[in-house]
């Protein structure tokens, strides 16, 4: 029985990392920082990772703003946290708010450089078969 209750505890925070992520992304479009403003259409949230005890959460972005932007917007959404925090509180309806720490999510900057070298190895291939 406990075992259940372990795998529930874990598909339950899951939910609320997940229910996390789309109210954060909501609520990034309403920030009104201006130093923070012009960059925000540019940041995905990728995913949110909720400690079990709901203490802490890590937010994962991205941003095709580019990488000369990258520590501006780290700068400004670690501004803007406790704002989100307050923000969420009044959105999930659980116990206790995590503090939020944002990371900057390099897979998908890692993914497109990694397929970029599958093409040119594919390209040279092709060429020497020519």
């Amino acid at each position: 029985m406990a075992g259940r209750r372990t795998t529930h505890g874990f598909a339950r925070t899951e939910r609320v990392a997940e229910q996390m992520r789309r109210d954060l992304a909501e609520l990034l479009r309403e920030i009104k920082d201006p130093r923070l403003a012009a960059l925000l259409p540019f940041v995905s949230l990728t995913a949110v990772e909720v400690s079990n005890d709901y203490a802490h959460a890590k937010v994962y972005w991205t941003s095709l703003a580019g990488a000369e932007h990258e520590s501006e917007i780290a700068a400004g959404l670690a501004r803007v946290a406790g704002y989100l925090r307050r923000e969420l509180g009044r959105r999930l309806h659980i116990h206790h708010i995590p503090e939020l720490k944002f990371v900057f999510d390099a897979s998908i900057e890692r993914g497109s450089r990694l397929s970029r070298l599958i093409d040119e190895v594919v390209a040279d291939v092709k060429k020497a078969h020519e």
